[in-house]
């Protein structure tokens, strides 16, 4: 039996596209996952990337509660440095307010952008380079009502205070969140979509290190980047943008994505090519029976309770059809 599927959405901006068109076909696509059978939508934070509207997770998350009413919906994740615990909490409160069971609240610790940025968003180079993570955690789960409250902010509460805090997923793309969510017996979801590091020790780890805790047992989802078209031809068409977009990302150039015809038209630069050899090599691309060979391969491999699907496209259409066909592929019915 496969796990559950779950989709990650980092909102992708094209050339040529207002970011109102890029967010409603967000929404088309929450809808159509809760069609679909997917188990959630998780939303990214991320800042300062031309390519990505997605940038406040839990403005994302409200709506798609707007327009859905059965699947769960969360983010993936809030980077927790960028914020103020209390504001998390009483966010992420009200979002639970506002659909109850059906919110997860994933957290990283990388700001989500580049050090520029993230000076930006912390305000100070202490709290860009402070490590504090854990210190940041705990607060967040006192005003959760999770840990009691201490020192300074015993008195303080986070609204709407009848209403809980969401499950709390430690996400990350090493073996850091993966240790600290079996110690704290959190569930764990690893960013195998971007991270240069293989999956499977600390999803591993993180099953043979597993203390019970607001989980009695341990639970990990596995995040890949996926393209699959009815053609090995049409997935690397919309594969191609994002892999352009990357290469740009990382040197220097960030830009939207390219249309599916200007990307496959586009030829890499040598430094572009060497940027973005790592994350062609974590693309999942091809047909269903392809993507399915190796996104259960990868599943063996790290015991994930669950899957998380990144399609970051171009082209709206192809990206739908790409949750489709993964969908049919593991046993969904559209």
């Amino acid at each position: 039996m496969m796990p559950p599927l779950s989709i990650l959405d980092l909102v992708p901006l094209a050339d040529g596209m207002s970011s109102a068109q890029a967010l409603a076909q967000s929404l088309d696509l929450a809808r159509l996952a809760e069609r679909l059978g997917f188990a959630r939508v998780w939303y990214a934070e991320h800042h300062n990337m031309p390519a990505i509207a997605s940038t406040a997770p839990e403005i994302m998350i409200a709506r798609a509660a707007m327009v859905t009413a059965r699947i769960r919906l969360g983010a993936g994740g809030v980077m927790l440095p960028n914020h103020a615990p209390l504001k998390v909490a009483e966010s992420y409160r009200l979002l639970e307010a506002l659909a109850p069971g059906r919110i997860d609240l994933g957290l990283g610790r990388a700001p989500g952008t580049d050090p520029t940025t993230a000076l930006a968003l912390r305000r100070s180079r202490e709290a860009v380079f402070s490590d504090d993570f854990t210190d940041q955690l705990a607060e967040l789960l006192a005003f959760g009502g999770e840990l009691p409250r201490e020192g300074a902010f015993r008195a303080v509460t986070a609204q709407p205070d009848d209403a809980p805090l969401p499950p709390v997923w430690l996400l990350g793309s090493s073996d850091y969140s993966a240790h600290l969510a079996a110690r704290l017996g959190r569930p764990y979801a690893f960013a195998a979509h971007f991270s240069p590091s293989p999956p499977e020790l600390p999803m591993l780890a993180y099953r043979q290190r597993f203390r019970p805790g607001a989980r009695a047992t341990p639970y990990a989802m596995l995040a890949v980047s996926v393209f699959c078209a009815d053609t090995d031809a049409a997935a690397e068409r919309l594969a191609r943008p994002a892999l352009v977009s990357f290469a740009k990302l990382r040197t220097g150039r960030p830009v939207r994505l390219m249309s599916p015809d200007d990307a496959m038209a586009y030829t890499l630069t040598p430094a572009e090519a060497a940027a973005s050899a790592g994350i062609a090599a974590l693309q999942i691309v091809g047909t269903p029976d392809a993507v399915r060979a190796k996104v259960s391969a990868l599943v063996e491999r790290t015991r994930a309770d669950e899957v998380m699907v990144a399609t970051f496209a171009a082209d709206a259409a192809g990206r739908a059809r790409s949750y489709e066909l993964v969908a049919e592929a593991f046993g969904g019915a559209p």
